[in-house]
């Protein structure tokens, strides 16, 4: 078992990370030796130099929603940590508890990254590393920083401490300032094969084989959320009541409708994830600070529940967003297999146990009313993104899926 086992579908990201490691640790070797012996020649400066082109002090880890970004960073921050490419148990384990004293993370749990977060973890990223060959830093979702953010991240770009490496997680390139990608090392992400996340689930999780296969088409290779539906049921029942509540949508006052149980849906999803973690924060914060269970919080500490309560709060409103959006990718997999169904390409449906519904659907549309369709849901996330109501975003969104009852099946 390396640091990379349990990555599926980027060999090519892989052999670069592990590349630059492997540089990283040698490069570490030539420094000290260059140290101990006062005036060694120019063969360390040429093949320090070589070096450059293979590890640098900042990357960029690009890649669709659910292909592994941040996976891949904690991997590699692993391994340059330990000073090993791949990685050891001590340190991998660590880098997982995110306990590692080189390792510092910026992971928002609300909308964006705010200038303040960046400030705090800039002054980390001058400490000196402690333990480990460098200081690593892992920005997940740094396509949430507002541009003012990233210009406070860009001057640190500019003139990065010797040993400390930068690590950008983000769904594409175009997702960050200029020019922060100018003073970055891209490593682009594929989108891994349904085979390969079910593989994975079944390897590492001990999924049933066939279960994981399911839950890897119908998650459309996202690994996390492949990895909720093959051990949630109450996932796997929302989301097919999702794609059956759209399906019976034939007039504006069950768009109407619908919007409203696809936004209760998300609600739910969105709950069952932060509430049992909110539970537990709240619990370890209070054993913390010394209050037993049942007992009153003395009021100079409220201060700090309620900063808890603020973050958590913020948390729960990006996982309502993120659980629209997955709905929404949902509905885009739907339209996307009645359309194939239409043009008759004979491709393999998404959402297979619903074929009967989707050839029904398809009977009773054209393929001009899927394309319209899709491109309302693309219509619906762009505008939930830019802070329209989700309500409203989603009835004009459903309003398009409205069919003529006479021409669906029964």
């Amino acid at each position: 078992m390396t640091v990379w086992s349990e990555l599926t579908g980027q060999a090519g990201a892989i052999a670069v990370l592990r590349a630059a490691a492997v540089v990283a640790s040698r490069r570490t070797v030539t420094d000290a030796d260059e140290q101990a012996s006062g005036d060694e020649t120019d063969s360390a400066a040429r093949a320090f130099a070589a070096s450059t082109q293979q590890m640098t002090h900042s990357w960029l880890i690009t890649g669709p929603p659910g292909s592994g970004r941040s996976n891949l960073a904690y991997a590699f921050a692993s391994a340059l940590l330990s000073g090993d490419p791949d990685g050891d148990e001590r340190t991998t384990a660590q880098v997982g508890a995110r306990s590692h004293p080189d390792l510092q993370v910026l992971a928002t749990e609300g909308v964006i990254i705010k200038r303040d977060d960046v400030r705090d973890i800039v002054k980390r990223s001058h400490y000196a590393p402690s333990i480990g060959r460098h200081r690593v830093i892992v920005v997940e979702d740094a396509d949430r920083m507002t541009e003012q953010t990233s210009n406070f991240l860009l001057k640190e770009l500019e003139e990065p401490p010797e040993r400390t490496v930068w690590i950008l997680c983000a769904p594409s390139e175009a997702d960050l300032i200029p020019t922060i990608r100018s003073r970055v090392r891209s490593v682009r992400l594929a989108l891994p094969s349904i085979a390969d996340v079910a593989d994975l689930l079944v390897r590492r999780d001990g999924i049933d084989p066939i279960v994981a296969e399911r839950a890897a088409r119908e998650a459309q290779s996202h690994i996390g959320m492949a990895h909720r539906l093959a051990t949630s049921a109450e996932a796997r029942d929302r989301r097919h009541e999702t794609l059956r509540t759209t399906l019976a949508i034939r007039s504006v006052s069950n768009a109407v409708n619908a919007a409203a149980r696809l936004l209760a849906i998300a609600g739910d999803d969105a709950k069952a994830i932060s509430e049992l973690r909110d539970a537990e924060e709240r619990d370890n914060a209070l054993r913390s600070l010394g209050i037993a269970p049942g007992q009153a919080v003395p009021p100079a500490l409220r201060s700090q529940l309620k900063a808890l309560e603020d973050d958590q709060k913020r948390r729960a409103t990006r996982s309502l967003r993120d659980g629209i959006d997955r709905i929404l990718v949902d509905l885009s997999s739907l339209y996307r297999d009645i359309l194939m169904e239409q043009l008759g390409t004979g491709a393999e449906l998404v959402n297979r146990e619903l074929s009967a519904e989707i050839g029904r659907a398809a009977e009773g549309s054209t393929s001009a009313d899927s394309l319209a369709t899709l491109d309302a849901i693309q219509t619906a996330r762009t505008r939930i993104e830019s802070n329209v109501a989700p309500t409203l975003a989603l009835e004009a969104m459903l309003v398009q899926t409205i069919r003529r009852p006479d021409r669906v099946g029964a």
